[in-house]
């Protein structure tokens, strides 16, 4: 119930979210995801999928629009 739960709040984030917000959610889910089955590190394994997202989004929002 609370995966579901987890999903759909993330889905409802996601789609309202701007551009480097969502790279940070997507990240984020990911990564507590990740973390939690690699020993229970969901929020670390958050924190970081968020940083690595923004930081995947911000990149790819740069040469989409500045490098043309």
């Amino acid at each position: 119930m609370k995966l579901k739960l987890m999903i759909a709040g993330m889905m409802a984030a996601t789609s309202v979210a701007g551009a480097a917000n969502a790279g940070c959610l997507g990240g984020a889910a990911v990564g507590g995801v990740a973390g939690h089955f690699a020993g229970h590190h969901a929020l670390l394994g958050a924190a970081a999928g968020c940083a690595v997202g923004h930081f995947a989004g911000r990149n790819h929002h740069h040469r989409r629009y500045y490098h043309r």
